[in-house]
C-alpha cells in the first residue's frame, strides 16, 4: 500500500512516498479531506459534512459528498483492486473518518515535536524545533479561513506555533547564541504584542549582548502595549526581570559551564518557519567587556589598524530606499509583520493625496482580505483598526470596498475570542462607523456610541480622536445639528494639541470650520481655515486645501459676490482633479453653481449634459423646468429619494423646497419645511463647507 502524506499547515495538499502532489481535485474534494483531518480519525457522520461544506445545501448534496469521498479514494488507494474495502478513507457508520497514522499529518507531527523538544537538551531541542516549524507553509487550513468547523483548530495549531517560537529563542539563549534569538523575537512581538514572555526573552537576550539600555527598552515597550491595547500591568516576571537587569544581578549571565555553541551553516543557510535569513557579515569576535566595566567612559586608546570605520549616516533622501531594502531582504514575505508594517504604509500613504489615497484604499482592501486568511481575528482587528486616516467627507469614495470592510469588521467582531480586547473592539467599532457613513439604518450611529464609551473608559486619547471621526460621520441624523459636530471639533482639537495628534488636529479645525459656516459664523470659520492651512503645510497634508479652497468659495457666495464665487468654485473644482476623492468630486461642481444661482435669484440653467454624479436627482427638476416640462418636473419632484444623512442633507432639503416652490406643489414643500425647520438657524448647505443655498430661514417663510 503507498504511503501517503498530508500538509495541512498552509493550504490542504497530500503526497505519496515519492514527493510527488497528489491531485485533490476541486475545492469541496480538498474541504472534505481537511474536514475529516481536523476530526483526527474520528467518524464524522454525511449529515455533519453536508452542513459544514454548503450554508444552504443543495438538493443532492448526500450524492454530492458520496462522489467527493469515491474521488479522494481513487486519489489516495489508486491500487486498491474495485470493491475492496478502502483502508484509509473508511466508511463506518453512519459517515467517514480518515484512519491516517500521526506521523503522516504535519499538524500531528508538529505537535508531537513540540512536545518532545520540552524534555530534550537545548541543542537537540533546537533541531527538532527548527525543522518542525520549518513545516509550515502558510496559515494551517488556510483555504477554510472562514469555515466554523476549522476555527477551532486552526487557533489551537496558531498557539502551539507561537509557543514552538518563543522555545527555540529559549534554545537559543541556553547555548549562548542571544544574538540568534533577537531577530526571530522581534517578528514575533510585531505580529503578537501581547505575548509577555517573548517580551522577557527578547529583553534578555539583549542583555547578554551588553545591551542593557536596549532591554530595558524593551521591556518599557512592553509595559506600554500591555496597558494601552489590553489594560493590563505586565507580569511578575517582566517586573522583576527589569529590576534584575537595573541591578545587574549576576543570575541574569548564562552559567560559567554553559557550552559556547558549536558550529552551525551560516545564516542564509538556515531554514526558518518565516523565512531564510540573509548571509551575516563576516564580522570578527571580540571578547566581551566584564560587567562592572560596561558602562564606563570609552577608553581613548586608538583603534586597531584592521577595525572597520564607524558607518557613516546615509542622507535623508537615501534613508527610505535603504531601510525599504534591508526589511525586503530580512523579513520574509507573507508573515504577519510584513502585513501589519504594510498597514502602516498604507495609512502614510493615504494622506498625501492623489494617486496615494487611490493606491491606499486599493491595498487597504487586500491588506485587510490577506489578514482574514489567517484566520486570526485579533491580526484582522488590528489591521483594521491601524487605518485610522481621519475623515472629512461623509460619502464613500468605493462604496463596495466600505461594505467589504465593514463585512469583514463584523465577523472580526463577532470571532474575537473573549478577554481584554476591547481596544481592538473600539477600533473595529470606530471602523464601522466610519464606513457606514451616509448609510440608513441603525448600525452606524450604533457603532459609533459604542466606539465613543470604549474609547473613553480606556482613556487613550488617539483611539478617541478616532471614535470621535466615526462619532462626526454619524451626526447627520436631522437638520439642524452643527452645533453639536461643532462640539466634536472642539473636542478634538483640544484632544488633539494637548497630545500632538496632527491629523487630528486639522480634522477638528475643518469640522468647526463647516460648523461655524452653517452657523454663518465667518470669523471663526476664517480662523480655522487659517489654521488648518498652516498645519497643511508644516506637516505635509495636501488634500487640506482642497476644502479651505471649496470654502473660499461658499464664503464668496454667502457675502454676496456671486461673480467671484463662480470662478471660486472653478478653481476649487480644478484642484479636485486627480485629488483621489471621487466621492466629493463628481458632479460637485454643477451642483455647486446651481445652488450659486438659485441663492442669488439668477435663472437656474442647469446643464443637462454635465456630471452630476450622486447630485442628479436634485438637478433634474429644474432642468425640467427650464425646458417647459412642468408635468415631468413634478413627477421628478415627487420620485424624489430621501436626502442622504451627510454633509448635503440641508442642501438637498432646500433644493427640494426651490423646486416645489417653482412647481407651486404644497405637499413637497410641507415635507420640505418639516425636514428644515430644526435648521432654522443654519445657512442652507454651509455645513459641507463648499456650497450654501443661503439661510434656511428664507425657505421656511416661502
Amino acid at each position: 500500500m503507498v504511503r501517503v502524506v498530508f500538509g495541512v499547515l498552509g493550504p490542504t495538499v497530500a503526497a505519496g512516498d515519492s514527493g510527488d502532489a497528489l491531485a485533490l481535485k476541486g475545492p469541496r474534494h480538498r474541504a472534505v479531506l481537511a474536514r475529516l483531518i481536523v476530526a483526527r480519525r474520528r467518524v464524522v457522520p454525511v449529515a455533519r459534512l453536508v452542513e459544514d461544506l454548503w450554508a444552504d445545501p443543495p438538493p443532492g448534496a448526500v450524492g454530492a459528498v458520496q462522489t467527493f469521498v469515491a474521488a479522494l479514494r481513487r486519489v489516495l488507494e489508486p491500487e486498491r483492486p474495485p470493491r475492496a474495502p478502502a483502508r484509509l478513507l473508511v466508511t463506518d457508520g453512519p459517515g467517514y473518518a480518515l484512519r491516517t497514522e500521526p506521523d503522516t499529518v504535519d499538524a500531528w507531527r508538529f505537535e508531537t515535536a513540540l512536545a518532545t523538544a520540552a524534555d530534550l537538551p537545548a541543542q537537540q531541542a533546537l533541531a527538532t524545533l527548527e525543522e518542525a516549524l520549518g513545516w509550515w507553509r502558510g496559515p494551517a487550513y488556510a483555504e477554510f479561513a472562514d469555515e466554523d468547523w476549522s476555527r477551532g483548530e486552526r487557533a489551537r495549531l496558531a498557539e502551539l506555533r507561537l509557543q514552538a517560537v518563543e522555545r527555540r529563542a529559549e534554545a537559543h539563549l541556553a547555548l549562548g547564541r542571544p544574538a540568534d534569538a533577537v531577530p526571530d523575537l522581534d517578528a514575533h512581538l510585531t505580529e503578537h504584542p501581547w505575548r509577555e514572555d517573548a517580551w522577557r526573552l527578547l529583553a534578555l537576550a539583549l542583555y547578554r549582548q551588553h545591551r542593557q539600555g536596549d532591554a530595558l527598552a524593551v521591556l518599557r515597550r512592553a509595559r506600554e502595549v500591555l496597558t494601552n491595547q489590553l489594560g493590563l500591568d505586565p507580569g511578575p516576571r517582566l517586573r522583576h526581570l527589569q529590576s534584575d537587569i537595573l541591578t545587574q544581578t549576576p543570575t541574569l549571565d548564562l552559567p560559567p559551564d554553559t557550552p559556547g555553541p558549536p558550529p552551525h551553516p551560516p545564516r542564509g543557510a538556515r531554514n526558518r518557519a518565516l523565512g531564510s535569513y540573509e548571509p551575516a557579515p563576516n564580522t570578527p569576535a571580540h571578547p566581551h567587556p566584564p560587567r562592572g566595566a560596561r558602562n564606563r567612559a570609552p577608553s581613548p586608546i586608538p583603534p586597531e589598524p584592521n577595525t572597520p570605520p564607524p558607518p557613516t549616516t546615509p542622507p535623508p533622501a537615501d534613508l527610505w530606499t535603504r531601510a525599504a531594502k534591508t526589511y525586503n531582504r530580512t523579513v520574509a514575505k507573507g508573515t504577519r509583520a510584513r502585513l501589519e508594517s504594510t498597514v502602516g504604509l498604507i495609512r502614510n500613504l493615504a494622506v498625501t493625496g492623489g494617486e496615494g489615497l487611490a493606491e491606499a484604499r486599493h491595498h487597504r482592501t487586500a491588506a485587510i482580505t490577506a489578514a482574514e486568511e489567517f484566520a486570526d481575528p485579533e491580526l484582522t482587528a488590528r489591521v483594521i483598526g491601524a487605518y485610522d486616516v481621519p475623515a472629512i467627507w461623509t460619502r464613500a469614495d468605493d462604496p463596495p470596498a466600505a461594505e467589504h470592510i465593514v463585512a469583514v469588521a463584523e465577523r472580526t467582531l463577532a470571532a474575537l475570542p473573549t478577554g481584554p480586547h476591547d481596544t481592538a473592539r473600539c477600533r473595529l467599532l470606530a471602523t464601522i462607523a466610519l464606513e457606514t457613513r451616509g448609510a440608513p439604518g441603525p448600525r452606524g450611529p450604533e457603532a459609533a456610541r459604542e466606539a465613543e464609551t470604549l474609547a473613553r473608559r480606556l482613556d487613550d486619547p488617539a483611539l478617541l480622536a478616532f471614535a470621535l471621526n466615526g462619532r462626526f460621520m454619524q451626526s447627520f441624523t436631522r437638520a439642524g445639528l452643527a452645533p453639536q459636530r461643532d462640539a466634536i471639533g472642539a473636542e478634538l482639537v483640544e484632544l488633539a494639541v494637548r497630545h500632538g495628534l496632527v491629523t487630528y488636529e486639522v480634522l477638528g479645525h475643518l469640522i468647526r470650520l463647516q460648523a461655524r459656516a452653517a452657523l454663518a459664523d465667518f470669523a471663526a470659520a476664517d480662523t480655522h481655515a487659517a489654521t488648518a492651512d498652516r498645519l497643511a503645510e508644516r506637516h505635509e497634508l495636501p488634500l487640506v486645501g482642497v476644502f479651505t479652497e471649496w470654502y473660499g468659495a461658499l464664503r464668496l457666495s454667502a457675502t454676496g459676490e456671486p461673480a467671484r464665487a463662480g470662478a471660486a468654485c472653478r478653481a476649487a473644482a480644478a484642484r479636485l482633479d486627480g485629488a483621489g476623492m471621487p466621492g466629493l468630486e463628481r458632479g460637485l461642481l454643477p451642483l455647486a453653481l446651481l445652488c450659486l444661482r438659485l441663492t442669488h435669484g439668477l435663472p437656474p440653467d442647469p446643464d443637462p449634459r454635465a456630471d452630476w454624479g450622486p447630485h442628479r436627482p436634485w438637478a433634474e427638476p429644474f432642468t425640467l423646468i427650464a425646458e417647459g416640462r412642468h408635468t415631468e418636473a413634478r413627477t421628478a419632484l415627487h420620485a424624489l429619494p430621501e436626502p442622504p444623512h451627510d454633509l448635503l442633507h440641508e442642501a438637498y432639503c432646500a433644493l427640494e423646497a426651490e423646486a416645489a416652490l417653482r412647481l407651486d406643489d404644497r405637499t413637497v414643500l410641507e415635507r420640505a419645511r418639516t425636514r428644515l425647520r430644526p435648521a432654522a438657524a443654519e445657512l442652507a448647505g454651509a455645513g459641507s463647507g463648499l456650497l450654501t443655498l443661503g439661510p434656511v430661514e428664507r425657505y421656511l417663510t416661502d
